[in-house]
């Protein structure tokens, strides 16, 4: 599977704006890369994220879905669409949409842990399902920023069979190095590809790192790219997954009557 991470320079409560910029960056991609699946990072609609969302959150996500169903099936590419900001007659969303090389929506994920430091539990409502399904009959899964710090809840993914691991993030400054961090100790403890795609720029809150990076079952980064824009791109080679389970029985040797 040929991965190809958008980081983007998301432009502040501008969805008009980044959708636009969505498009050439996809595009570009395609041209350049020509990957099986392309990977965008979180809230790019609106960046991480206006106070009040009621004039610039995507109605029901109709406007996400439209764009990425369109570039999916022209391109005839998967695409892991980050997460943007979605109104849904519950409440506001901080929802995950992917899509086949048909077009066809094949999950939808809304963020689990919501980042309290930030307060996005005072705007979001949490969602309460694993991201986990199939992308070109590989097992693959999403986990939105903060939900990576939870080893429960990634390791449950691990537990469901995925053999990537999506992760769409608007991670800041200063904290760089836990981002880094907790995405290759992901990818070493579960034995699985970890996709790490983070934004860059900056709002009047926050500056974010960018540092994307693809590390393989081991921990070795397959791609890394600094704070600019930048498409980057990997080969994961599916197949090493066997190999190292096999070398290193992880899940052979876990003692789950133990873990209560």
């Amino acid at each position: 599977m040929k991965v190809s991470a958008i980081q983007m320079d998301v432009a502040f409560n501008e969805p008009g704006k980044n959708r636009d910029r969505i498009r050439k960056l996809i595009e570009k991609s395609v041209k350049s890369s020509k990957p099986d699946t392309i990977v965008l990072p979180e809230m790019w609609n609106v960046s991480f994220f206006p106070d009040n969302m009621s004039a610039t959150a995507d109605e029901e996500g109709y406007e996400t879905q439209n764009l990425l169903s369109e570039l999916a099936s022209k391109h005839q590419i998967n695409i892991v669409g980050g997460s943007v900001a979605v109104k849904k007659d519950s409440g506001y969303y901080n929802t995950s949409y992917s899509f086949d090389r048909k077009g066809d929506l094949v999950h939808a994920y809304d963020k689990v842990h919501l980042f309290s430091p930030a307060d996005e539990h005072t705007i979001f409502k949490s969602g309460n399902e694993l991201g986990v399904f199939e992308l070109d009959g590989v097992t693959v899964g999403v986990a939105t920023c903060y939900d990576l710090r939870f080893v429960e809840w990634i390791r449950m993914m691990a537990l469901k069979g995925i053999e990537v691991l999506f992760v769409p993030a608007a991670w800041p400054h200063p904290r760089s190095e836990v981002w880094r961090t907790l995405l290759k100790a992901r990818a070493i403890e579960n034995q699985f590809f970890v996709v790490g795609v983070n934004s860059v720029g900056k709002t009047e809150r926050l500056s974010f790192c960018g540092l994307s990076t693809i590390y393989d079952p081991l921990g070795q980064v397959l791609a890394e790219s600094g704070e600019d824009e930048v498409v980057l791109t990997a080969e994961l080679d599916l197949s090493q997954l066997r190999t190292v389970r096999d070398d290193i029985g992880v899940f052979r040797d876990r003692r789950p009557e133990l873990y209560n």
